[in-house]
């Protein structure tokens, strides 16, 4: 009797060990999956960011601005440079702010009240 309880502790201990290591491992893909996602998103943000700042308000403000288009009295190249590059990185934390929120509630380590 001793020796099968010895036994099935034993097994039992290492059944354990085995649970703990995958779970390690699973939470590694995990974190990792999340900081992939979380790169990625950065990365996006900052390339429609610098595209908006540097893109249409310097580089592409000479075509943006033989558009027919004016946005108040003012060429949409110009617009871009003094209001648009604001407005897109206002928007563009809201939409992280946002994506993160979704995220971390999909890799469970969101911020519970």
């Amino acid at each position: 009797g001793r020796g099968l309880h010895t036994l099935w502790r034993q097994q039992s201990s290492s059944t354990r060990e085995e649970r703990t290591m995958s779970d390690d491992k699973s939470d590694d893909k995990s974190a990792a999956a999340y900081w992939s996602a979380n790169i990625r998103v950065i990365t996006i943000c900052l390339i429609i960011w610098a595209a908006v700042s540097f893109g249409f308000a310097i580089f592409l403000r000479p075509v943006l601005a033989m558009l027919p288009i004016t946005i108040g009295g003012t060429d949409l190249g110009f617009w871009f440079a003094q209001q648009g590059s604001i407005i897109t990185f206002i928007a563009l934390i809201f939409y992280y702010t946002w994506y993160m929120n979704r995220l971390d509630r999909e890799f469970g380590v969101d911020e519970q009240e």
